[in-house]
């Protein structure tokens, strides 16, 4: 599961939409802060089309051999599209099928940042 992990945030990171739908399952969610709870493909739409940039530093990797959950801590930059940026620690957790496919995901942060930065360029928005 590190390795999914990892692999995930390196697409987080790139922006890499293919990359990151490619580790959930077809019916995969996710529950954010600032989205809701969305498909995992619609979040990440939603996500990369809002933002320019990321950049992730791992800071650790929470798991038991053989379960299905797990835990990752990193700092997360984000800059939005409009320029707007923010960091903030964040925790997701993880839930797997049999296929070792990511069937949900929590995230975790304090949105207080984030939301009005998120809000202001959507008010920005055409």
């Amino acid at each position: 599961m590190e390795e999914k992990i990892k692999a995930y945030l390196q697409g987080l990171e790139a922006g890499d939409y293919q990359q990151l739908i490619s580790l959930f399952a077809d019916d995969a969610v996710v529950h954010s802060p600032l989205y809701g709870k969305r498909s995992a493909r619609t979040f990440y739409r939603e996500l990369l089309d809002d933002s320019s940039a990321s950049r992730i530093r791992l800071l650790h990797i929470y798991h038991q051999p053989g379960g299905r959950r797990a835990a990752v801590n990193f700092i997360y930059e984000w800059a939005l599209a409009n320029g707007s940026q923010v960091a903030f620690d964040c925790v997701d957790l993880f839930e797997w099928n049999e296929e070792e496919k990511i069937t949900e995901l929590k995230i975790i942060y304090d949105a207080s940042q984030s939301r009005p930065a998120l809000e202001q360029q959507h008010n920005q928005s055409p």
